[in-house]
């Protein structure tokens, strides 16, 4: 076949356009809450912003299936975007305010606020790789070949992809009591509570531990960093409601061993095991189901690959907890080991037709409640969170407890005289409550050293117990909010992001309705 010249000539023309590089003052790598008030306080100061979504929706986790908001004892600390993100939710449902709403709802509500202000998301761009100038990134070029440059960047991830691909610092998983002298930190002793397996199963199958249970001999000691993270999960939407009910179909492949830690707890407790899958009323029938015992819809060290992973190796993550999730389902309604009054209660839940319809009814985020965490500026620490509150440079406020979920189940041997067996118990969640304490931007900025033009409101710099109490979605929209205005001050006047006048950037943020300040 032959082509003309002048053919050949227009072929590389749109070739070398398609892969020309995009300009906005700021750009915004993923469109999760943190990311979506980023985008929106950014446009708000008059300058260009892209929002860059890996995925196909806006929203993160409270479009997501978290439809129960994580708001408890910092009601008083919530405002500016964060706020009007509820209050918008609550119009639908006819109230001043809503915390608890249908993930449809919540991704509506965003996509509202995001076109008042003419915020643009460009969807299916996970990034590749960023290029940098010394200090300062120049570009991003996401795995679609597109190059995106930009005066600022804010990563608001969940994952911190892009403060990696810029080179910045961070670190993963919990680390010991003595690194920042912190009493929670490390691995956790063995006590009793709701989220501990409280009855008496042994771990052992054929001669081999059970999937997902650590052996003793393989557990650090207390206190001691291990570098493992807690455990994730998706929250379900489930309904009641038998005309918007999808059943739990079989799953392909299903293997009811995958659960022989319940089954073995039902053996033992009966009704009295704590549900498996939580069952949190929503509006018109729905529930936010949430991991609510000690084996539960979290999946226990099936996330510690993920915030390390290769985009294949985080797929295969990702439907290991689906799979794991729908078996679940599948087994407290269908398993003739689960007492029939579970069986009963849990068959009248199905998946929504309402919800989550590109993708079955099953949500489209999985809910990464710790993955990167940026070593910037400032490293929040437990210390932060108790004696030391207040700071010069707040950008907002955090209440919630140090939330950290399960981590793993282990086989520990168990004396009772005159026997001694081993019996499984879950090591890792506490959640310990704290007053309202101050966001300091610094914990916001890499080191200057590092990166000048980065902003990062979600994998904040923190250690993993103040981490605890920051990770919940109305701190990421409080966070996100400051890290929009910083940019577009520091693109606007062409400063790097650590120059950013806090006087004019605090002067902002309280004309913006965020709280600085409790009165």
């Amino acid at each position: 076949m032959r082509y003309s010249i002048l053919a050949i000539f227009l072929f590389f023309i749109h070739s070398s356009l398609a892969h020309a590089a995009k300009f906005a003052d700021v750009i915004v790598y993923a469109a999760t809450p943190g990311g979506i008030t980023a985008g929106i306080a950014a446009a708000k100061q008059g300058v260009k912003v892209l929002v860059l979504e890996p995925g196909n929706h806006v929203g993160g986790m409270l479009s997501g299936g978290l439809g129960r908001t994580d708001m408890d004892r910092q009601e008083r600390v919530i405002g500016g975007l964060a706020l009007e993100f509820f209050r918008r939710v609550g119009e639908h449902y006819g109230s001043k305010v809503a915390w608890t709403f249908e993930p449809h709802v919540a991704e509506d509500s965003f996509k509202a606020m995001l076109k008042d202000e003419n915020v643009q998301v460009v969807f299916g761009s996970a990034i590749q790789s960023a290029s940098k100038d010394g200090n300062q990134i120049r570009s991003l070029t996401t795995t679609m070949g597109e190059v995106y440059t930009a005066g600022v960047f804010i990563d608001a991830s969940y994952e911190g992809d892009l403060l990696k691909a810029a080179g910045v610092s961070y670190a993963v998983g919990r680390e010991s009591r003595t690194l920042y002298g912190e009493p929670l930190a490390g691995r956790r002793e063995f006590i009793r509570g709701n989220h501990q397996v409280n009855f008496p199963i042994s771990p052992w199958k054929d001669g081999h531990l059970l999937p997902y249970v650590t052996a003793e001999e393989d557990l650090a000691a207390a206190g001691v960093g291990d570098g493992k993270i807690q455990a994730y999960c998706f929250r379900l939407c489930l309904t009641d409601v038998p005309e918007n009910r999808l059943p739990i179909t079989k799953p392909v492949g299903y293997d009811p061993g995958r659960y022989e830690l319940l089954r073995r707890c039902f053996e033992v407790g009966g009704e009295k095991v704590d549900s498996p899958v939580g069952t949190t009323r929503m509006p018109n029938g729905k529930c936010d189901s949430n991991s609510s015992a000690p084996i539960s819809t979290n999946l226990l060290g099936a996330s510690q690959d993920y915030p390390e992973g290769s985009p294949e190796r985080r797929s295969q993550i990702w439907k290991e907890h689906l799979d794991w999730a729908h078996g679940l389902l599948y087994f407290v309604q269908n398993d003739p080991c689960v007492p029939e009054s579970i069986r009963t209660k849990y068959l009248q839940w199905g998946l929504c037709k309402d919800e989550f319809i590109d993708t079955g009814g099953w949500p489209h985020q999985l809910y990464i409640r710790e993955a990167r965490r940026m070593k910037g500026e400032y490293i929040l620490s437990q210390h932060d969170l108790t004696t030391q509150l207040r700071k010069d440079d707040r950008i907002g406020m955090a209440g919630y407890n140090i939330d950290i979920r399960e981590i793993q189940w282990v086989s520990l041997r168990t004396f009772f005289f005159p026997k001694a067996e081993d019996q499984v118990y879950m090591e890792g969640y506490l959640s310990q409550p704290v007053e309202p304490w101050d966001i300091p931007y610094r914990a916001l900025l890499p080191r200057e050293s590092e990166c000048r033009n980065l902003i990062v409101p979600v994998c904040v710099s923190a250690s993993t117990v103040a981490n605890a109490s920051f990770r919940m979605e109305p701190q990421y929209m409080i966070t996100g909010q400051a890290a929009g205005i910083a940019a577009a001050m520091a693109a606007r006047e062409s400063k790097n992001v650590h120059e950013v006048s806090m006087k004019a950037l605090q002067q902002c943020l309280r004309t913006e309705g965020q709280i600085l300040d409790l009165k």
